[in-house]
């Protein structure tokens, strides 16, 4: 991993990392047994639609602020307009170099550890886990490489397909330009988080379309890079059926990031601790995502930042740092 300008960590430290499959998420039946099908795909969403109009959406963002996890060496938010320039300018700044990032993050290889636990107590008593590396073919292609994946010991609930995928691309959240108009993002002020001061926004999508997930939550952006540092949340919508007890239901989750080569900021570890409130029974999860040894791929390949592309594998890219800022190594969990 490159070394970083600065980095947000968490407060914690916890266990070591472990994965995931495809399965899915769900409460269990009746009998106790875990249901082994999948969810049903038709008329998921139809009840879910209205609840997620812009208005209540609105509504819910600026009335009933998120309960954040805390972390280490974190401010008090400050209600404050940002100096020199508008909200709007900050949120089009971001997504541009959110819409870099995701470019340049497919042009890394790193591994991803995953574990998910369900809990009686303080008893762990049921786990998922999985170890891949992301990583390119000898055609270049993206590809996935399980190299660890025990069977799985959970009973309460189990990994559906949109937890593979959330998994994959929501707890990493990403807001483009592109993606932009499907968001509601609402500036609430200004915050230090560890060496980082940060402009906070609250996101909500605007209204479902279809079948897609979207991300409803904080984020945290640095305001000297204009990059997502930091992200709480959840995955939305909730999945429940009008008939039966199958339920997807999602947790709260934080994701911080860590800069990467000096230039983006890369995921590099999440958390989820909940506790999921289905119809049978309540069950707490606790979820730990790592993202590790990011390494950009030696493809022919541009990769572009603030316009500029920038050197080939192998070479390192400009950090020199503006006056009066020292470069910081980050210090992931243990």
């Amino acid at each position: 991993m490159g070394e970083g300008r600065r980095g947000v960590c968490p407060r914690f430290c916890f266990l070591e990392a472990r994965p995931l499959h495809s399965e899915s998420r769900r409460a269990r039946n009746f009998a106790g047994n875990v249901s082994t099908t999948r969810l049903p795909r038709s008329d998921k969403l139809e009840d879910m639609k209205s609840a997620f109009g812009l208005l209540s959406l609105c509504l819910a963002l600026s009335c009933a602020p998120w309960v954040l996890p805390a972390s280490a060496q974190e401010g008090p938010l400050e209600t404050i307009q940002p100096k020199d320039m508008t909200p709007d300018d900050i949120i089009t700044r971001f997504a541009a170099k959110e819409a870099e990032f995701a470019q340049a993050r497919d042009q890394y290889t790193y591994r991803q550890s995953v574990k998910v636990e369900t809990l009686d107590g303080d008893t762990v008593d049921g786990m998922y886990q999985e170890v891949f590396d992301v990583m390119f073919d000898d055609k270049g292609h993206r590809i996935e490489n399980v190299v660890f994946a025990p069977e799985s010991s959970l009973t309460k609930v189990f990994m559906t397909e949109e937890d593979m995928d959330d998994i994959r691309h929501r707890l990493p959240f990403v807001l483009t330009t592109q993606e932009l108009p499907e968001y509601e993002v609402l500036y609430v002020g200004e915050q230090q988080e560890d060496e980082l001061h940060c402009y906070v926004f609250d996101i909500a999508p605007k209204k479902i379309e279809g079948k897609k997930r979207y991300f409803q939550g904080r984020v945290w952006v640095d305001d000297h890079d204009f990059q997502i540092v930091k992200t709480y949340g959840k995955t939305v919508p909730d999945i429940r059926k009008k008939h039966g007890d199958d339920e997807n239901l999602f947790p709260k989750f934080t994701t911080w990031r860590t800069q990467v080569d000096g230039k983006y900021w890369f995921p590099y570890f999440t958390r989820a601790d909940d506790e999921l409130h289905f119809k049978l029974e309540d069950v707490h999860i606790r979820e730990i995502v790592k993202y590790e040894d990011y390494k950009r791929f030696g493809a022919n390949t541009k990769i572009l930042y603030e316009g500029k592309e920038l050197p080939p594998a192998g070479k390192k890219p400009d950090q020199s740092k503006p006056a009066g800022q020292n470069p910081a190594q980050q210090n992931p969990p243990q």
